[in-house]
């Protein structure tokens, strides 16, 4: 693995870490400015609303596991694939799942930082019809 690869990990790992603590002073760090999110349904949080999710105490994460599956670079840019899993609350009701999470990646001001990211739930593969 090149340095490159280590250096786009170690932020989808600070990231987690973050994610996993509800340290919303450290995502501060980690976001873009133009950070944009859709969530498991489909919906679009803002950077502002992300963070705002652990200001104010909304999610609470029990469990928060994290792995990388892959990383594509392209210049300044990368795409990271992973396995999120986790056990939280938002607003009091269940937040829990395992997802399939694509992380967009740039690289500005010579730091990499985290422009966007995409959950997606994992399902079980359906029986086979009878």
């Amino acid at each position: 693995m090149n340095d490159l690869h280590s250096d786009i990990e170690e932020l989808s790992f600070l990231w987690a870490r973050a994610e996993r603590n509800a340290d919303a002073a450290a995502l501060d760090k980690l976001l873009a400015e133009d950070f944009t999110a859709v969530g498991p349904r489909g919906f679009l949080l803002a950077r502002a609303q992300w963070l705002q999710r652990y200001q104010e105490a909304a999610l609470v994460n029990e469990q928060f596991e994290w792995s990388i599956n892959t990383v594509r670079t392209y210049g300044d840019s990368a795409v990271l694939i992973g396995i999120q899993n986790q056990r939280a609350s938002y607003l009091g009701h269940p937040s829990n799942g395992q997802f399939r999470v694509t992380q967009i990646m740039i690289r500005k001001d010579e730091r990499w930082q985290l422009a966007g990211l995409h959950l997606s739930p994992m399902a079980q593969p359906e029986p086979p019809a009878a």
